[in-house]
């Protein structure tokens, strides 16, 4: 997996969460945490696993949301910032962070009602591997985001200090049937890359993101969209 170890170094965890969701990177968190959201609400007493879940931003706002969340990464310095943020919001009770490889989970069949993992399949060698694995400890559900390969992510793609594995639908449709998914929806935004949005001020990034939301909801849209959020159940 490329960047690896760039990904586990204390500084990047550090400043992760600033460098990728202040200025106009708060608008891909919120629209991220949303897709997240309406996915697997209502929450209540039920079992979540994030996979790579990095510095806590999904698994603490799972948990204030009332399941009960393991959140998984290879990180130890993600996971140390995990905890802080999990401590700040007084969830700590209700979320455990632990460190292991989403291609061996360590947990029981069917252990998990809903699995998550966002921001991880563009890192993924083996996607068909590590969703099997997935598969196999949900009972109930799956939720996961890609990168599409038709986008203005693939002009800088190489650039990333970790790349990015794209896919285009047909994949990812293939993908579920191998592993016995079954599609409930998937939404695709952002036409503009991410990198632009954390790139400016919010101030800047707010109507251009009014203006890609316009061409997002058109026929092209779909067509040229960076993101897509997939939403599964287990057959």
């Amino acid at each position: 997996m490329k960047g690896q170890e760039w990904y586990q170094a204390d500084d990047v965890a550090e400043e992760y969460d600033d460098k990728r969701f202040s200025q106009g990177g708060q608008l891909i968190d919120r629209r991220e945490k949303r897709a997240v959201l309406e996915a697997i609400e209502p929450l209540e007493d039920r079992r979540v696993l994030e996979i790579a879940c990095g510095t806590g931003r999904f698994t603490t706002m799972i948990a204030d949301r009332g399941a009960d969340v393991v959140g998984l990464d290879i990180s130890a310095a993600m996971l140390q910032q995990g905890r802080k943020k999990a401590r700040a919001a007084g969830v700590s009770d209700r979320l455990e962070f632990l460190r292991g490889d989403a291609g061996r989970l360590p947990f029981p069949d069917d252990h998990f009602d809903t699995v998550v993992a966002m921001r991880f399949f563009h890192l993924a060698d083996d996607p068909e591997a590590f969703l099997s694995e997935m598969r196999r400890v949900s009972s109930d559900q799956i939720v996961f985001d890609t990168f599409n390969r038709y986008s203005a992510r693939s002009v800088y793609n190489w650039a990333l200090p970790m790349g990015s594995r794209l896919y285009s639908k047909s994949e990812v449709s293939v993908l579920l049937a191998k592993t016995d998914l079954t599609l409930v929806d998937v939404e695709d935004d952002f036409i503009a890359p991410y990198g632009l949005y954390r790139s400016i001020p919010n101030v800047l990034a707010s109507p251009i993101r009014s203006v890609d939301r316009v061409i997002g909801r058109s026929t092209v849209g779909d067509h040229l969209a960076s993101v897509s959020y997939w939403n599964t159940r287990v057959r």
